[in-house]
């Protein structure tokens, strides 16, 4: 070493290091929840119209999954139509809280030409137009119509797309997968009449719960893999753990949210437990599919919002049919 050598200056033009993974994880990680919370409790136009914009997010990455295993279903297509299907729904569940807030008449009053006989009056109004929209021949002649122009867009682009009715389906089951089940949470927030923000954010904190505690049980007592062709890093003790403090959560909620009886909390907080696991696996299943490690990357340090919201998938139809049947 030459003492009389000069230190050389460290370099400031090197560029500054970015905030760590685990910071820009926290940071995006709590904008995204407070954005969540503020529009679920916002009232129901903010609520529609948050998580129809999160619906049509998952279902482009669903369609960018597809993409990369080698389909090509028709994104657009699918992206207005599973747009249709959540406003449908919504309108549908929602249409007495929605009327109240337009100040929209929820009937009127149709007179045919006078005439001898004087023929009672036609009820119209919101209440018809709402059964026409949940009749069984509306989602049918809609299913038929959209087959006919994914068939009608093969036919054009033939035979440049390579296999046509797997596109077809690859379209169809986006909207099946993501579209429909996103689409049911409007029948719980607005399954009693009334529009009730705390129970869909009780569904989304049963969803936080089930994750946390499958992190922390996994990571510290994690043996027995759960799936391990599908997820390596997902244990039984993992999913224990998360399944308890899921039912935990449902129990506690009690404290601030007391509307919501024992018996609902702890059914729901079940079904988050098994079901929820389902739908992450099968989101990964389908990653791992496609050869795609994060099935986007809208939020920085996540992923996309399909790594997100996987577990609504498979969640949302079963309380929604739970809800259903109890009603």
């Amino acid at each position: 070493m030459n003492p009389d050598a000069t230190p050389t200056p460290p370099d400031d033009t090197q560029p500054k290091k970015g905030p760590s993974n685990l910071r820009l994880r926290a940071i995006w990680g709590a904008l995204a929840a407070a954005l969540l919370i503020s529009c679920t409790f916002g009232g129901p136009i903010s609520f529609g119209l948050f998580f129809a914009a999160v619906q049509a997010v998952i279902l482009k990455e669903f369609y960018r999954i597809m993409r990369a295993g080698g389909y090509r279903p028709a994104s657009w297509a699918g992206g207005v139509v599973g747009v249709v299907i959540f406003c449908v729904i919504s309108f549908i569940t929602g249409y007495t809280v929605y009327a109240g807030i337009f100040h929209l008449a929820t009937g009127f009053t149709i007179y045919p030409p006078l005439s001898l006989t004087q023929p009672a009056p036609v009820q119209i109004g919101l209440p018809q137009l709402v059964e026409l929209l949940a009749s069984v021949p509306i989602w049918i002649g809609g299913a038929i119509l959209l087959l006919v122009v994914l068939v009608v867009r093969e036919i054009v682009l033939w035979p440049n797309h390579g296999q046509p009715f797997i596109n077809i389906g690859a379209t169809l089951t986006g909207l099946l997968y993501v579209s429909l089940p996103m689409s049911l949470l409007s029948l719980i927030a607005f399954g009693s009449g009334h529009f009730e923000p705390g129970r869909v954010f009780l569904l989304i904190l049963f969803i936080w719960a089930a994750d946390t505690g499958a992190y922390f049980a996994g990571k510290n007592f994690g043996k027995h893999k759960l799936a391990p062709s599908i997820s390596p890093g997902k244990t039984w003790e993992g999913w224990a753990g998360g399944a308890a403090l899921t039912l935990a959560t449902g129990w506690a909620a009690g404290h601030f949210l007391p509307d919501i009886p024992l018996s609902h909390r702890l059914v729901a907080a079940g079904v988050v437990a098994v079901f929820g696991p389902l739908g992450d696996l099968a989101e990964s299943m389908l990653k791992r599919s496609a050869g795609v490690k994060d099935s986007g990357t809208f939020l920085p340090g996540h992923g996309g919002l399909l790594d997100r919201f996987d577990a609504f998938l498979l969640v949302l139809p079963v309380l929604a049919l739970l809800q259903a049947l109890v009603e």
